[in-house]
């Protein structure tokens, strides 16, 4: 995983040719400031992050977080915790896609 601090390598170059600014934008505000606020720990914002991309039916990225999140020590139970949670407020196949996303996450560890 890459440092906390800016997006995985593979998307940040993905971005970096197609949408320089967007890709500048990801790391210095996204990673750079909204991640490195005090007020919530990194295990706390990957926590609703999770929840949120899984909610939101997000693989390409819940793929990579669910990867941070386990890097920032939320724990392979905790993640099955907001899918199975997030089964009940969006929906069914949404927490389904991301039980998917998950193992193939865990697989590539």
């Amino acid at each position: 995983m890459p440092e906390s601090n800016s997006p995985r390598p593979d998307v940040r170059e993905a971005m970096e040719q197609v949408a320089p600014r967007l890709a500048e934008l990801t790391t210095e505000v996204v990673f750079g400031d909204i991640w490195e606020r005090p007020g919530l720990s990194k295990r706390d914002r990957s926590l609703i992050i999770v929840a949120v991309l899984t909610a939101l039916y997000r693989t390409d990225q819940l793929r990579g977080h669910i990867a941070r999140a386990l890097d920032n020590g939320v724990t392979k139970d905790e993640i099955a915790e907001i899918i199975t949670q997030m089964a009940f407020y969006a929906g069914w196949p949404t927490a389904v896609n991301a039980a998917i996303t998950a193992k193939e996450v865990y697989d590539s560890r």
